[in-house]
C-alpha cells in the first residue's frame, strides 16, 4: 500500500538512497534537509517526480506534516562534520529526535531512529551484540555524537513506553558507497580520494584498529525491512535496536593497501598520532538482524569498493 513516507536528512549519503528507494516502491516521500551536510546533487534526479518534496527544515524546530512514517536520518554523522560545531549536533540528536517523536504521536506515524555504532563507544566486548551497553566518554570530542545518539535512544524508548509510538531503532555500523562526500573525513572516502589523486594515504596509529564496511545498498535495504516488520519478541512488537552492518573486520593498514592497490596509485601510507576516543575494535554482531529481518550484507568489499572508486574517480575527473 502507498505511503507518505518522511525523511529527515534525505539529501545526505544514506537519505539520498532511501528516498530513491522509498520512490521507487511507489510511496510518496518528502524530503527534509537543512544542507548542513546534505548536498542537492544527492537528490536533484528526483525532483521532477512528482511523488517527491523537497522541504528546506532543520528538525531542531518543529514541524507539522501529514505522514504515515518517518525515517529520522537527520544528525551530521563523521568526525570532521559533528565535531565543527559539537552543540549544533548534540541539538540535532535530542531536539531533533524529541520533535520527530511529537511528530509521529500527533500523527500516528511509526518513526525509526537510524542511531549508530558509537553508541558502544571504544568497546570492551568484541563484536558488539545490541545487549552491550557500551564504554563511552560523556565529555570527549566526540561525545556530541555519541551520546547524542545515546539519547536520542533513551527518547525513543520512553516516547514508547509513555506514549505507545510506534518506534523502531537501527544501529549503522561503517557503510560506504558513491555518493560519499570527498570531505568527509570517513576512512574510505579518505584513501579512494587520497589515492586518486596521489596524495599521501594517511593511516592513524599503527593502522591495526579494526571496521567493518557495509555497502549502501544493502544497508537502505535492512532500514526498510526494519521499518516494516511485524514480528514480535515474547508478545511486544520487535522495534530494536538492531545492528545493521558487516561483520567482515579489516585493520586500517589492510584496508589502504586494499584500496592503494585497486586505485594503481603511487601514493605513500604516512601514519599519524590516532586521534582521542578512536575505537580500537568496531564490528556488530548481526545475528538479531539474521534471525528477525532475515537480513545479511550480500555484496562483497571488493565490489562495493570499485564501484565508490569509479564513482570518486569520474567526480575528480569531471572536477578537473
Amino acid at each position: 500500500m502507498k505511503k507518505r513516507i518522511l525523511v529527515t536528512g534525505g539529501a545526505g549519503f544514506l537519505g539520498s538512497y532511501l528516498c530513491e528507494k522509498l520512490l521507487n516502491e511507489g510511496n510518496d516521500v518528502v524530503c527534509l534537509d537543512n544542507f548542513y551536510t546534505g548536498q542537492k546533487e544527492n537528490i536533484f534526479h528526483l525532483i521532477e517526480n512528482p511523488n517527491f518534496e523537497l522541504i528546506r527544515h532543520d528538525i531542531i524546530q518543529p514541524i507539522l506534516l501529514e505522514v504515515d512514517q518517518i525515517y529520522n536520518l537527520a544528525c551530521p554523522a563523521s568526525p570532521v562534520h559533528y565535531q565543527y560545531n559539537p552543540v549544533k549536533t548534540t541539538k540535532t540528536s535530542v531536539m531533533g529526535a524529541i520533535n520527530m517523536l511529537g511528530l509521529a504521536k500527533r500523527v500516528k506515524a511509526r518513526i525509526l531512529q537510524a542511531s549508530t555504532s558509537e553508541v558502544y563507544g571504544d568497546p570492551e566486548v568484541h563484536p558488539q551484540p545490541e545487549s552491550y551497553r557500551g564504554c563511552v566518554n560523556p565529555i570527549g570530542i566526540r561525545s556530541c555524537y555519541d551520546e547524542g545518539k545515546r539519547l536520542a535512544e533513551t527518547l525513543f524508548f520512553d516516547y514508547y513506553r509513555q506514549n505507545n509510538v510506534d518506534i523502531r531503532i537501527v544501529r549503522i555500523f561503517n557503510t560506504y558507497g558513491p555518493k560519499m562526500q570527498e570531505n568527509d573525513g570517513r576512512v574510505v572516502s579518505n584513501f579512494i580520494v587520497q589515492a586518486i589523486k596521489g596524495e599521501d594515504i594517511t593511516v592513524y596509529g599503527e593502522g591495526l584498529q579494526t571496521r567493518s564496511f557495509c555497502y549502501v545498498d544493502d544497508l537502505i535495504d535492512a532500514m526498510i525491512k526494519m521499518m516494516n516488520t511485524e514480528k514480535e519478541i515474547d508478545g511486544e512488537p520487535f522495534v530494536g535496536p538492531v545492528n545493521i552492518g558487516n561483520p567482515q573486520e579489516y585493520t586500517i593498514i589492510d584496508l589502504a593497501q586494499k584500496i592503494k592497490a585497486m586505485t594503481n596509485s603511487s601514493s605513500k601510507i604516512i601514519y599519524k598520532e590516532l586521534p582521542s576516543d578512536d575505537p580500537l575494535q568496531r564490528s556488530p554482531a548481526i545475528d538479531l538482524a539474521k534471525s528477525m529481518l532475515d537480513w545479511e550484507p550480500k555484496t562483497e568489499v571488493d565490489i562495493g569498493l570499485q564501484k565508490t572508486i569509479t564513482y570518486f574517480r569520474e567526480k575528480i575527473n569531471n572536477g578537473k
